[in-house]
C-alpha cells in the first residue's frame, strides 16, 4: 500500500501529537515517511522533542538578575 504524501503544514500541526502518541497508525506512518525525507520538519521535530524533555525535566534554572523586567520591557513594545 502506497503512503499518502503530507504537507509540512500538516507535520507542523500534528508535531506535539506525533509525540504524544496520539494520533492514528496511518497518520503516525505518514509522518514518519516525510521525517525521512524533509530535514526541515525533521529539525523541527528534534526542537520540539527537545523543549518537552527540558520542560518535562522539572529543573529549575535560576534566571539572571533584572531578566523578568527586561522581559516584561520587550513584551510591551510588541
Amino acid at each position: 500500500m502506497a503512503t499518502i504524501e503530507i504537507s509540512c503544514v500538516e507535520i507542523w500541526r500534528e508535531i506535539s501529537n506525533y509525540l504524544a502518541g496520539e494520533i492514528s497508525a496511518e497518520l503516525r506512518d505518514r509522518m514518519q515517511a516525510h521525517f525521512e525525507v524533509c530535514k526541515h520538519c525533521s529539525a523541527v521535530l528534534d526542537g520540539t522533542r527537545n523543549v518537552v524533555e527540558l520542560v518535562g525535566d522539572g529543573r529549575v534554572f535560576p534566571l539572571p538578575e533584572g531578566f523578568s523586567r527586561r522581559l516584561y520591557r520587550k513584551i510591551r513594545l510588541l
